[in-house]
């Protein structure tokens, strides 16, 4: 659908026809009936489209996929059953056993771990880097069986901004292909594609649900990427899958052949499927995506510049602070400079005093769980990040006394007089 993106938010994705219901239908059925066996025979061959199993696909799912297509500004989409399926297919898709690819080092814990560990025993290797490291050392990480660079808009949960221009750059010079999880600022505030990257992901499970209903995951193409300029470097999309009777992805479906094959061969073998139900409620939330995100952001800014004043706060980490290292690159890749409503703080005390200061909220409440309508509080060192060791934190960027503040759409007053009183709970 074209138009702005307040307009796809509500209304992209399905377009009735007369008579047809005026919301998007959940589709809850496994499988599709056909009159023949060659209408079948024909769908299992890629021959035409159409549905005939759920795992595959399903309307309602590919229709909320094409509207977050649509938002993002690329050419297809497939629905996961989680942002780190999405992240896992995003990379699986294109590397085998015995492929490399490289990462930044500040990004999900969840998603640090599936790279490190759960990868590298499919024989996938990887190298971590720091986002802002010089385009000389980045180059120097890359080996002639490289096949993606990857890395998050805003890291989770330490805030860095990804320079995404610098590292498509970096991607395209070396004929791989930039991938970039949008989480965090949604295309709302960031389209990645329009600096060069190729592939972008999502946890719909956070702004896009926005009220923690919901875990799913999306994976988007840009279509941008030439896959046959790298023929043999990309091999399984240029040249014939054995298991569809030879067909070529790239020579067959061309600027969809990224997600034809995640979706035929991925989807199919793997089966981390959304169901239905969840991508029913995911279009709820991204019909008022544009609203929720513009309170998040202008409650955020406030919760920051109040941060910053507090004699308690030993620092403050906000992208749309001038005082923030990443302010320019904000202001340029993030529209009207807006990030997320997310902001990391640390205490004077330390790791203590973080800990009675969260435990003393009472607005805000402590989950395993960011970019709700609620605000929310977490400390990633004793939660979502405890599996790492000290050095791996210090690696990532996370300090012992970051706490990770999801600033909600509430009223902003009572957002930071809740902070308030914990503080002066803390420091008793």
């Amino acid at each position: 659908m074209k138009g702005n993106l307040s307009t796809i938010c509500v209304q992209g994705g399905w377009q009735p026809k007369s008579g047809e219901p005026r919301v998007l239908p959940i589709y809850q059925s496994t499988t599709f009936k056909y009159d023949t066996t060659e209408q079948m025979a024909d769908l299992f061959d890629l021959k035409t489209n159409g549905y005939f199993y759920t795992r595959l696909q399903n309307p309602t799912n590919d229709i909320v996929a094409s509207k977050i297509a649509d938002l993002e500004g690329g050419v297809a989409a497939m629905l996961t059953s989680s942002g780190q399926a999405a992240n896992f297919y995003a990379i699986f898709n294109i590397c085998e056993a015995g492929d490399h690819f490289i990462s930044t080092t500040s990004i999900y814990g969840g998603t640090y771990n599936l790279f490190a560990v759960t990868m590298k025993k499919l024989g996938i290797d990887v190298t971590f880097i720091d986002a802002d490291s010089s385009e000389e050392e980045i180059d120097k990480t890359f080996r002639p069986n490289t096949k993606a660079l990857f890395g998050e808009t805003i890291a989770n949960p330490v805030l860095s901004v990804l320079d995404i221009e610098k590292f498509a750059r970096i991607a395209h010079k070396h004929g791989v292909p930039l991938i970039v999880d949008n989480t965090f600022p949604t295309p709302i505030n960031c389209r990645p594609f329009e600096f060069g990257a190729d592939i972008v992901t999502h946890s719909t499970t956070k702004y896009m649900d926005g009220h923690a209903l919901t875990v799913g995951g999306c994976i988007v193409d840009s279509g941008n990427f030439d896959w046959e300029a790298q023929h043999d470097k990309f091999k399984g999309l240029t040249e014939p899958d054995p298991s569809y009777h030879g067909l070529a992805y790239y020579n067959s479906f061309g600027k969809g052949a990224y997600i034809t094959k995640a979706t035929v061969q991925l989807m199919r073998d793997l089966g981390s499927i959304q169901s239905p139900q969840n991508a029913f409620l995911i279009n709820l939330g991204l019909e008022t995506l544009h609203l929720r995100m513009s309170r998040h952001c202008e409650n955020a800014k406030k919760v920051a510049e109040y941060l910053e004043t507090q004699d308690q706060v030993a620092w403050v980490n906000y992208s749309s602070l001038k005082s923030s290292k990443y302010y320019e690159l904000a202001q340029k890749q993030f529209v009207n400079g807006a990030s997320c409503g997310v902001v990391t703080f640390g205490l004077k005390g330390g790791k203590e005093k973080s800990i009675k200061f969260m435990d003393s909220l009472k607005l805000a409440c402590i989950v395993t769980h960011v970019a709700d309508a609620r605000t929310s509080v977490l400390h990633p060192a004793s939660h979502t990040h405890r599996q790492l060791s000290d050095e791996q934190l210090i690696e990532a960027g996370i300090q012992p006394d970051l706490i990770r503040f999801s600033v909600g759409i509430e009223d902003a007053n009572d957002i930071i007089a809740d902070i308030e009183q914990a503080l002066a709970c803390a420091y008793k």
